[in-house]
């Protein structure tokens, strides 16, 4: 998995071929199906055009917004194997209601089912990693599908300027620190769909526990968790907080992600701040989500775990199937 992270930046030159062109939806309004690292692009694109209106839905069928929001938006289903019961289950949701819809996928049913209907897709390359470590080909692929070329072109520009190798001293240090304690990932609102990312590395890469929320809002409940007493001070032992800091925030949520900071120290609880940088959105993005994977990647070692495969979501899935 270290290669896939080495050659991470590499994914930006691919260059996505929609087949069935000729029967995508031109909109601004977008739905996209799909689950676990399937469907992570979205939120990272909602931050650099937030005016377009682009739902995720993580489950079965199709999301409970107007029929009127479902018939104007174009419905993208995203699979990286293309055999997502829940993806697959939405597709066939959007055919019942004769809905505008498109396929990313490598294959598989999902895939099959686009060629069968003549629905317009986007087939992403096959290179046996983990769907979380093909974000960037999931994030392009979708970008080609809302035709958003101008941002299709800015995304290209990572495949020189982003060097995941440089990452990977400060990833190792900061799982060394991080070891035995569970990871909580605090950012502002609209870095949520970083801090997020953050926590399913850790998840699904380091094998252990993590959680996130974001500032203002957790400043008027889950803090009150961690004012550690006598009777509970046990209870917060085991964490350890990272507070993604960036300067473009609104000055109020730094000034409340300081003072938080400052508070948790003083309570003995452990916590450091992580800048967010680059010269680009998306530089700043996947500067950050390259760090993520290497903390994740040492941790899942640090733990002699194999960072890449995950066989509880296997058994799972053969329990259900």
């Amino acid at each position: 998995m270290d290669t896939a992270i080495e050659q991470f930046n590499t994914q930006f030159l691919f260059i996505p071929v929609i087949s069935n062109k000729e029967n995508l939806q031109k909109t601004e309004s977008f739905i996209v199906c799909g689950m676990g690292g399937s469907n992570l692009a979205p939120g990272l694109i909602k931050m650099r055009l937030p005016h377009i209106d682009i739902v995720s839905h993580r489950d079965y069928g199709l999301p409970l917004v107007s029929q009127k929001f479902l018939s104007k938006s174009l419905i993208i289903l995203s699979s990286y194997s293309g055999n997502t019961e829940e993806t697959i289950d939405s597709f066939h949701a959007v055919r019942e209601k004769n809905l505008s819809c498109a396929v990313i996928a490598t294959g598989g049913k999902l895939l099959h089912l686009a060629q069968k209907h003549s629905v317009p897709y986007v087939q992403i390359p096959d290179t046996g990693i983990q769907p979380r470590s093909a974000l960037g080909y999931s994030l392009r692929a979708l970008l080609a599908l809302m035709q958003e070329q101008s941002i299709l072109d800015e995304t290209a520009n990572l495949a020189e300027t982003l060097e995941p190798k440089k990452f990977h001293d400060q990833g190792e240090a900061l799982a060394k620190r991080m070891a035995g304690h569970i990871p909580v990932i605090y950012a502002s609102t609209r870095n949520y769909s970083i801090a997020y990312n953050w926590k399913i590395k850790y998840n699904e890469t380091g094998k252990i526990p993590a959680f996130c929320n974001v500032i203002p809002e957790l400043n008027h409940n889950e803090m009150t968790g961690f004012d550690v007493t006598g009777a509970t001070e046990h209870l917060s032992e085991c964490f350890y907080f990272l507070f993604l800091a960036d300067p473009l925030d609104h000055p109020q949520d730094a000034k409340r992600m300081s003072v938080l900071f400052d508070m948790f120290l003083k309570r003995n609880l452990r916590a450091e701040k992580i800048e967010l940088s680059g010269e680009s959105l998306f530089s700043k993005i996947f500067s950050s989500l390259v760090y993520a994977d290497w903390s994740a990647f040492e941790t899942a070692l640090h733990y002699n775990l194999d960072p890449e495969k995950v066989p509880m979501i296997e058994e799972f899935k053969r329990k259900i199937a």
